[in-house]
């Protein structure tokens, strides 16, 4: 018997109260005191479908880096709920790395991108590269600033470390198809559209553009023979 079955039923019926009242914070104070991360971690993976649900919805909420895993491969449930949770919280897990000071720096990045500094960013993020290069989400954020700066080649180049670091990062692999799309470099924006894609199958607006793109390098083709 699946060691999860026993454990589902309540985590269901939190989800459940959930979608009646939409108290979030309730519904992850209830989480909270009977699950702790592992177990959440496994219903997740191997739960009913709510379970897997509620799970995912309270990992985004609660759990940090370390259960990046678990979530990014929830981009891929059978259920379509489960994928649209997992893609809401594994972008937040994303920015709950490192010391505290460090996530600061990440939200204060952001918080840049969002005001279109680039260059402030840009420069933020290389900072917090330098002190800690391990941080995927800073090479994201600094690949991000440089595509709007139009330098696509530093863009690649951190959104391809990005990717070294953190298998997950969809949006990653977004973004380095739109950098190599803009450098002309249609075989490799193809390439990452299809990462992206089998990293996170909802990306509606990156099938679009793979699409797109398959059918410009169609008609590119020589003519048979």
């Amino acid at each position: 018997m699946n060691p999860s079955f026993h454990l589902s039923p309540l985590l269901e019926e939190f989800y459940q109260q959930y979608l009646v009242d939409q108290d979030v914070a309730e519904f992850v104070r209830r989480t909270s005191v009977r699950y702790s991360i592992g177990t959440l971690e496994r219903l997740a993976s191997s739960g009913s479908r709510n379970a897997r649900r509620g799970a995912v919805l309270a990992l985004g909420r609660v759990a940090d880096y370390h259960s990046n895993a678990v979530v990014g491969r929830a981009l891929n449930d059978s259920d379509r709920g489960v994928r649209s949770l997992a893609e809401a919280a594994v972008v937040k897990i994303w920015m709950r790395i490192g010391a505290a000071a460090q996530q600061r720096r990440l939200n204060a990045i952001a918080e840049q991108l969002d005001d279109c500094d680039y260059e402030r960013a840009a420069r933020l993020a290389g900072k917090l590269i330098q002190e800690a290069p391990w941080i995927a989400q800073a090479w994201y954020q600094r690949g991000m600033a440089y595509f709007h700066l139009a330098q696509f080649d530093a863009a690649v180049r951190d959104c391809h470390q990005a990717l070294e670091i953190n298998a997950y990062h969809f949006q990653a692999a977004s973004l380095m198809g739109q950098a190599s799309h803009s450098r002309g470099d249609l075989v490799a924006a193809l390439e990452s559209y299809r990462r992206a894609l089998r990293l996170n199958p909802s990306m509606e607006e990156v099938r679009s553009r793979l699409i797109q793109l398959q059918r410009t390098l169609k008609g590119h083709e020589p003519p048979a023979a």
